[in-house]
């Protein structure tokens, strides 16, 4: 579960960045596995969210924001659950600071 403690205050300016993100209107299922998921099916899945990440003029504010709050599940900002857990593992001193 995500940890909420770390999330911004509810004021639009802080999450108007979301309404201008290449993701909308894409089915969420792209972005996030379902239950047993594996091996080159979700390669292709997270590969496909990846390039519509690879078009959105917000990537850097959906990634900061990714790695601030800790998402557990899903490709957000370009980067994989598992991309995110071995940045944040690596660096966790930068994540912290939002870099």
């Amino acid at each position: 579960m995500a940890d909420i403690r770390r999330l911004p205050t509810p004021v639009a300016e802080v999450w108007d960045w979301q309404l201008h993100g290449a993701c909308r209107g894409e089915n969420t299922s792209l972005f996030f596995h379902p239950d047993g998921e594996r091996g080159p099916a979700r390669a292709r899945r997270q590969n496909a969210a990846k390039a519509v990440c690879g078009r959105c003029p917000v990537l850097e504010s959906c990634l900061k924001h990714a790695l601030s709050v800790r998402e557990p599940y899903g490709v957000w900002g370009g980067m994989s659950e598992e991309e995110r857990a071995r940045l944040i593992a690596a660096e966790p001193a930068a994540v912290a600071a939002g870099v």
